[in-house]
């Protein structure tokens, strides 16, 4: 089989790590073999131990390298959205030659991006990925693929994201340690929000409710872009410990008793149903209702929603037609869909892949992470390049002021680190460049982008 017919999503979660096998057969992705371990040096979906993660992602991927038949050899490796900063970005350049308009060529896309990627950033902050809007060409806006074009001025419109070092440097370390080439580095809203919510559902605005086991990340995507995230701290792992601690049991029992007899919403549990738990400092079971079970994680699932319902307040978000789409691993305890109703408005879902094999919930991030890859375009890729070579290429204007300077550097190889290091020290920090204001707008789809164009603030 060729491996470059191939893409595994990684999805690093607090609780377990699934490798998921995904074969590209004319454009559609069939899903061949999973893996699925239990996770180790997580918290909060962040790696604090390195050693410990690279042995379970080993063991992930080996699983899925059986049951596929396949050798893994590199992997797209899902980044969490905590500290996630959004900043929208612009470039331009001219590509005239003489004066004369040419045709625009690979080498002008990964000019402009190189252009709209000279930001200052944060010295602990490293950037992620650079996804375009638009690209315009002699002031013709809207354009998707300038390739091919006759002009003169180039111009790319995008959003760029930025994440911490620690987490970007651990989660690469821990995935290289465990034997394996990193493909692309996706944040997890992207990749969901962008391949498992249809296209109406992406322009006009859908929440996504990523109910995961160590935090839950709520994403907002409209008119095609992802437009917010919060990571609340918590999330399954939780509601195992609200339940080891009120039964006094093993944590092991606790997860065992959620995923076989907990509702989400206590109401719809039946209180004559009797379940054995295996108390501690006791010889015998004691018996509790699954009503009383579920009590304990409908408590904590509401306290969740709570903090949702309080930040998408505190932003203002409208209804969005695309209602809220529920994820992860907690969105497949019975009633979950009926107690978001009570905090969300429109339409609720719980998303499950149709995919043999892997008919849960858990496994929407690692299958939509092998889905974005798959998907992605020639110019998408040709920016995720340039962004990858951030570190050894320098901008055009760089370039252009180092041969210009060139004749003058006379200095010897002490004078010349002093000079520099002054200079540097004087430099004023790269501002962004205003964004130009939109014209006035009508209708409830351009009330909605007029809120969420604030967002990126």
């Amino acid at each position: 089989m060729n491996n470059s017919e191939v893409y595994v999503g990684l999805d690093i979660g607090t609780t377990s790590i699934k490798a998921l096998v995904c074969e590209s057969v004319k454009g559609q992705l069939k899903v061949i073999g999973v893996g699925v371990e239990r996770s180790a040096g997580l918290n909060r979906g962040v790696i604090v131990d390195i050693d410990k993660t690279a042995q379970a992602i080993s063991a992930a991927v080996a699983q899925a390298e059986e049951k596929s038949n396949v050798e893994i050899q590199s992997v797209v490796v899902g980044l969490p959205a905590n500290y996630l900063q959004m900043q929208r970005v612009h470039g331009m350049i001219t590509i005239a030659t003489r004066g004369q308009s040419r045709e625009i060529v690979n080498q002008d896309v990964i000019d402009v991006a190189r252009e709209a990627l000279t930001q200052s950033i944060p010295p602990e902050r490293e950037i992620i990925d650079l996804i375009p809007t638009e690209f315009t060409v002699d002031g013709f806006s809207g354009i998707k693929d300038p390739r091919g074009m006759v002009g003169v001025r180039l111009e790319m419109k995008a959003t760029l994201y930025t994440g911490p070092k620690t987490i970007i440097h651990n989660t690469k370390k821990a995935v290289q340690q465990a034997g394996y080439d990193i493909k692309d580095f996706v944040i997890t809203p992207i990749a969901t929000d962008f391949n498992l919510l249809n296209d109406g559902e992406q322009d006009f605005g859908t929440v996504v409710i990523d109910l995961g086991g160590g935090q839950t990340t709520t994403s907002i995507i409209h008119d095609h872009q992802l437009k917010y995230t919060y990571v609340d701290p918590e999330g399954g792992k939780y509601i195992t410990k609200d339940i080891s601690t009120v039964m006094n049991t093993s944590l092991k029992n606790a997860e065992q008793l959620k995923l076989n007899h907990g509702y989400a919403m206590a109401s719809l549990a039946d209180e004559d149903v009797q379940v054995d738990v295996d108390v501690v400092g006791q010889n015998d079971p004691v018996q509790y209702s699954e009503q009383y079970l579920s009590e304990i994680i409908e408590a904590r699932v509401r306290q969740i929603f709570d903090r949702i319902q309080d930040k998408l307040k505190a932003i203002h978000a409208p209804e969005l037609p695309g209602g809220v789409v529920l994820i992860g691993g907690v969105a497949a305890l019975p009633g979950v869909k009926e107690l978001a109703e009570q905090y969300f408005t429109g339409n609720i879902k719980v998303n499950v892949p149709e995919q043999m094999g892997i008919r849960h919930p858990r496994y929407a991030v690692s299958l939509a992470l092998g889905m974005y890859e798959n998907q992605l375009s020639d110019i998408d890729r040709l920016i995720k390049q340039t962004v990858q070579r951030i570190d050894t290429i320098k901008s055009p204007h760089e370039e252009k002021r180092q041969v210009v300077n060139q004749p003058r550097q006379q200095w010897t190889e002490k004078s010349d680190k002093l000079q520099r290091s002054q200079r540097e020290a004087q430099q004023q920090p790269v501002t962004e460049e205003p964004v130009p204001k939109k014209k006035k707008q009508n209708g409830l789809s351009n009330r909605f982008k007029n809120i969420f164009n604030n967002l990126f603030d």
